[in-house]
């Protein structure tokens, strides 16, 4: 640590503040995450671009409004795009964006943590 923070963590000011800030990247970050479901409708779009139908049939306890909800909430954050296909009947697909690919090593060490929290427990 040089400077007084750890600059790999915090590599600039908006890091340093005393407060969560709206543009702080961990935060925007985190919140991207959170809600539930949000992780593991992220995670089923990790494998390739879905349909609906298709993001319903891997997650069978999801109903489909709270999806439709998560799907609209990751598109707004940019992590998630919906395709509409040209043929007939139309369909729509959706797949992570770049941004969203980018959250792969977070979600992976959110799960390695977890999972260390959880043995720490037992």
């Amino acid at each position: 640590m040089r400077g007084g923070w750890d600059r790999d963590l915090v590599p600039d000011q908006r890091g340093t503040t005393r407060r969560p800030e709206p543009d702080c990247p961990v935060e925007v970050a985190l919140a991207a995450v959170s809600g539930r479901w949000a992780t593991l409708v992220l995670r089923e779009l990790m494998h390739g671009p879905r349909s609906f139908g298709r993001l319903q049939a891997a997650l069978p306890d999801l109903s489909a409004k709270v999806l439709s909800e998560r799907l609209a909430a990751l598109t707004r954050q940019g992590l998630v795009e919906r395709e509409r296909s040209r043929t007939f009947p139309p369909s729509t697909c959706y797949r992570l964006t770049r941004a969203g690919t980018e959250l792969r090593p977070l979600l992976v060490e959110l799960y390695r943590t977890g999972d260390a929290l959880l043995r720490e427990r037992a």
